[in-house]
């Protein structure tokens, strides 16, 4: 935004010091002239004719005229220093800015001192810094990790068709057969981008949803990759009310409950899909057995293209997103998603969302 110029803060500040100062100094001189002119007994002093009253107005107006003269001086170097001095820390604040603002986003503020206005700003400030500077490392990372993940099947598809290219005997079903399979992955993989980002810019309308319905839908979505695979699906609980968009989390739940079919045991699996009630939020539980988790493995399973075990059940082509737009549609709703691995093997995932009120039907008059 282009301004006209002006005085800066700290000149400012002088002159508030200096005119105020100036001010309550002439009203004391002007109650000590009236005092001294109109009062007839001044002390031990006193005045008998008007001429030596006259002459008092004389000798004190150059008094008067030095004394506001020396407050002006005093008042405009004390104010200066007394406002550069107090305008020091947001002189920090703002350098901090203008460092930020050329991309260096690891500088901090780090302001001194006990707690004020100013370290309050500084504080956020610094807050706000490193909240940024992870996200802006994040995305990098992201943007690394797609480029990777897209770049895979694009190669995978140009040595295919070199091959066959060169190859003219080459048997051409197995060849559909492979791209088809690598073509499906590409697309899951630009849908699930495409999908994180929605989720993550909140452009949707919030509309009344069940999690208990949405967790029966994925369920019975996904009855045949379960049985399939050899893995039993149980779902149970209470209806769970909530706002939200149907089709994000549907998608979470979809999420989650494949996840769970396909990252389980060999053979004789169990995933536990429950819904409950807490004051406040609704919970949706997707529960199952599996390998064993460490702890410090469970905590990046949400990162993108974090694929958790090489064990992988089923043919379906996997992306390494799963978790990461359930976080991230979970974030969108305001809602919190804990990963917590079992003793006994698998893992169990809770998102809770905020519950939708119930609406009160206005009373109608009679």
């Amino acid at each position: 935004m282009d301004r006209a110029p002006g005085l800066s803060v700290r000149l400012k500040l002088t002159l508030s010091y200096a005119g105020f100062l100036m001010v309550a100094s002439a009203l004391m001189l002007i109650a000590g002239w009236l005092f001294l002119t109109r009062v007839k007994h001044v002390g031990l002093v006193v005045v008998i004719t008007p001429g030596y009253q006259l002459s008092v107005a004389r000798d004190f107006a150059p008094m008067a005229a030095a004394t506001l003269t020396f407050l002006l001086v005093f008042g405009l170097g004390g104010g200066w220093l007394l406002a550069g001095r107090m305008l020091a820390p947001l002189n920090r604040i703002t350098h901090a800015t203008r460092t930020a603002a050329t991309g260096s986003l690891s500088h901090r503020v780090q302001l001194p001192g006990r707690e004020d206005e100013f370290r309050e700003l500084a504080d956020a400030f610094d807050t706000m810094l490193a909240q940024l500077e992870a996200h802006v490392a994040e995305q990098r990372r992201f943007a690394a990790n797609a480029s990777h993940e897209l770049r895979t099947p694009l190669a995978i598809s140009k040595s295919l068709l070199d091959v066959a290219r060169t190859d003219p005997n080459r048997d051409t079903g197995e060849l559909v057969e492979r791209l088809h399979f690598v073509n499906t992955r590409a697309i899951d993989l630009t849908e699930a981008l495409l999908l994180l980002s929605r989720a993550g810019q909140r452009s949707f309308t919030r509309e009344h949803v069940d999690m208990s319905l949405m967790a029966e839908e994925a369920t019975e979505t996904l009855l045949p990759l379960a049985e399939r695979n050899g893995v039993t699906l149980e779902t149970s609980g209470d209806i769970a009310p909530t706002l939200g968009s149907p089709a994000l989390l549907l998608q979470l739940t979809t999420n989650l409950v494949h996840n769970a079919i396909v990252h389980n045991l060999p053979e004789r699996g169990t995933v536990w899909v429950t819904t409950s009630l807490r004051p406040g939020s609704v919970v949706l539980i997707v529960e199952n057995t599996g390998e064993t988790l460490t702890p410090q493995l469970v905590p990046t399973l949400v990162e993108p293209f974090q694929r958790g075990t090489e064990r992988v059940r089923g043919d379906h082509p996997r992306v390494g997103l799963g978790l990461a737009i359930v976080k991230s549609i979970a974030d969108a709703h305001n809602g919190t998603l804990t990963l917590t691995p079992r003793s006994a093997g698998g893992i169990r995932i809770t998102v809770e969302l905020p519950m939708r009120r119930p609406t009160t039907a206005p009373r109608s008059g009679g």
